[in-house]
């Protein structure tokens, strides 16, 4: 079984339903998958959602039902807040919740599925 956290970017396209959308899904309803979000996602869809009009409730919902949300504690916030470091000096805008997501990668052998430019050379990472 493959473990998969599913960013932010990710959970958008797939919830507005664009062709790399489809992608998402088909990853999603891959019963050899073991979907995840991390908690700090959620936030980053409400606003993105919020946003462009779109009701949101839904959505968290179905990422709710469709995925094991991933806590963070405060020796994970310690640690991304190293690797947002690191990866800075390399890449100025990569963003704190994305180190979050590397770090919980990284700790649960997961691959991270994403359409994210930063994370193009990640070896994590799966670009949609």
């Amino acid at each position: 079984m493959t473990k998969i956290i599913i960013d932010s970017y990710a959970w958008i396209e797939y919830l507005l339903s664009t062709d790399k959308g489809l992608k998402v899904k088909n990853i999603i309803e891959n019963g050899n998958n073991k979907i995840c979000t991390h908690i700090l996602s959620l936030a980053e869809i409400v606003s993105r959602l919020s946003r462009s009009g779109v009701n949101y409730s839904e959505s968290i919902e179905g990422i709710l039902t469709n995925s094991e949300i991933l806590h963070i504690d405060e020796n994970a916030s310690i640690r991304a807040g190293n690797i947002h470091t690191e990866i800075r000096k390399e890449i100025k805008d990569f963003g704190l919740v994305d180190a979050f997501i590397l770090l919980a990668a990284k700790d649960n052998n997961m691959r991270i599925l994403t359409g994210d430019p930063h994370f193009k050379n990640i070896k994590e990472a799966i670009i949609i």
